[in-house]
């Protein structure tokens, strides 16, 4: 009987970063156009380091990774009491159906500015119909294709890059507004979200701290590295405004991701479909691996709450309901990302682990201290967004203003 090869921290990185580039790369431009390039770099790494550190708190929770039918809320149960637990439900709904719809509603838009001659939702129903055949297959897809998908990811991203270069402009560089940070900083936190297969990642490298380490940092970094570069061609290749259209303020409008402007600016048919493959790649993996943490939140709330473990029940809680939104909302794409980065992204993977380590850090020491900032920093993103969706705050870039005050 042979025993399984080990799994080598760098797949792990693989899986990491196809979980982080899905639909937050391609909104990310977008929603930070008005900042600017400098802002928008310093909230990257800013929020990279806050990410990364709140990925690797979970990484120590063994009470969370070593069990392979632990899942969150009864995580914080144990840790925070029912108000935890609660709290937990409703973030993590809001985050795995929100990063669904998103995909959902980004590809059927980018598929839909390439033709005309198939509706909308036909074209979002037939992507739904493939990507949750592939993520039935859960982990042991994911672990077996993603480093394949990544690479794809690597090249087609790497073309894309090429090809928008050319079209950088100095002068669109030169413009930023640090006022505008905030009204990115949502999609920040989507385009570094892969914490809840940080559990998985544990158990496949047998809670080895130095590759769990390795695969997180690693993978976070080269995160970060295509998030940078995707905002310094982007912001460079495209104006705020212009009066064809071709423009981030109006993409924001029109919740559109940035390649579809970039398509209609460079105009040619190898941009076009590459970056259909890019879109494509990404933001499937990344549905796979959600769908999958989905799928097993959902199974442990069927078996809780309803005393059933019945697959259909389960597929169909996971994934028609996120179906049906993006059905009726099919512009939702850039309002989902926010709100799944600005609540549940924020809640989960922000403001809680703040509370574990300021609960378990000695009293007075510095990585109490971080735990009482991450706290701060996470509840100021979520009061932020919440006050923009119920209309107390605007900091979001007004498109009429911008398509005629700016030139």
């Amino acid at each position: 009987m042979t025993q399984d090869k080990p799994v080598s921290a760098m797949a792990m990185m693989f899986v990491v970063v196809g979980n982080m580039l899905g639909a937050g790369i391609l909104a990310l431009p977008v929603n930070l156009c008005a900042a600017g390039l400098l802002p928008s770099i310093a909230a990257t790494i800013v929020m990279w380091l806050l990410m990364t550190y709140t990925a690797l708190i979970y990484s120590e929770q063994k009470s969370l990774t070593t069990n392979e039918h632990a899942d969150l809320p009864t995580f914080f149960k144990e840790e925070l009491g029912s108000i935890g637990k609660w709290v937990t439900i409703v973030a993590n709904m809001i985050l795995l159906y929100g990063i669904l719809v998103a995909y959902l509603a980004g590809i059927s838009s980018i598929i839909m500015s390439l033709q005309s001659s198939v509706s909308q939702p036909v074209v979002m129903t037939l992507y739904f119909l493939v990507v949750t055949g592939m993520t039935a297959f859960g982990m042991m897809m994911m672990k077996k294709c993603t480093p394949y998908m990544v690479t794809a990811m690597w090249i087609t991203f790497g073309m894309l890059v090429f090809m928008v270069v050319p079209d950088v402009s100095s002068e669109n560089l030169a413009k930023f507004d640090w006022t505008y940070v905030p009204a990115g900083l949502p999609v920040l936190l989507m385009a570094f979200h892969f914490h809840n297969i940080i559990p998985s990642i544990c158990r496949t490298l047998n809670h080895d701290r130095k590759k769990i380490r390795t695969a997180i940092i690693g993978g976070t970094t080269i995160g970060m590295v295509m998030n940078l570069t995707w905002l310094l061609v982007v912001l460079g290749a495209l104006p705020l405004s212009s009066p064809d259209g071709i423009d981030l303020i109006t993409a924001f409008g029109k919740n559109q991701p940035a390649t579809i402007p970039l398509e209609m600016l460079l105009k040619t048919p190898a941009f076009t479909y590459v970056a259909l493959a890019f879109a494509l790649i990404a933001m499937s993996t990344a549905f796979m691996a959600n769908g999958t943490a989905l799928m097993s939140f959902m199974r442990d709330l069927t078996v809780t709450y309803a005393g059933t473990k019945n697959k259909t029940l389960v597929w169909c809680l996971s994934f028609i309901p996120p179906l049906l939104v993006a059905l009726i909302y099919p512009d939702i794409f850039l309002v989902a990302i926010n709100l799944v980065g600005g609540v549940g992204e924020c809640i989960i993977f922000g403001i809680l682990p703040g509370f574990i380590v300021w609960k378990y850090s000695k009293e007075g020491s510095f990585r109490k201290m971080t735990g009482i900032i991450l706290i701060i920093c996470f509840s100021a993103i979520f009061l932020i967004e919440v006050g923009q969706e119920l209309g107390l705050l605007h900091i979001s870039p007004d498109v009429e203003y911008w398509t005629h005050h700016t030139h």
